[in-house]
């Protein structure tokens, strides 16, 4: 997987989510827990609510249009276990947030 850069380090505050959206039409949300950035899938499977516009309960990522939460560590629904979102590593390269990503097709 590409490692990509998403965001800096410094407009992700701690308790605070970004969407990304990739060159491909690629959607991810980008958590930080207290100091520790994560990056899971972002978009929610009940709805399809943009993950990356919802907000922490500490390490839940609430979905902003009906409330399922899922943790960012794991991926996992917090109320439902065989629901789980995929997870991708991240590190902090020179205070940037850079990804590995999975390769999707482009969409035109």
């Amino acid at each position: 997987m590409p490692l990509v850069k998403v965001a800096e380090l410094a407009a992700l505050p701690p308790g605070s989510v970004a969407e990304v959206i990739t060159d491909n039409g690629g959607v991810f949300a980008i958590c930080n827990v207290e100091g520790a950035i994560f990056c899971i899938e972002g978009t929610c499977p009940h709805a399809g609510g943009p993950l990356g516009q919802g907000t922490l309960n500490g390490d839940l990522l609430v979905c902003p249009w009906h409330g399922w939460e899922f943790n960012c560590r794991s991926g996992i629904n917090d109320f439902d276990e065989d629901v789980q979102l995929k997870t991708f590593p991240v590190r902090i390269e020179n205070q940037q947030v850079m990804v590995e990503l999975p390769e999707l097709p482009v969409t035109e």
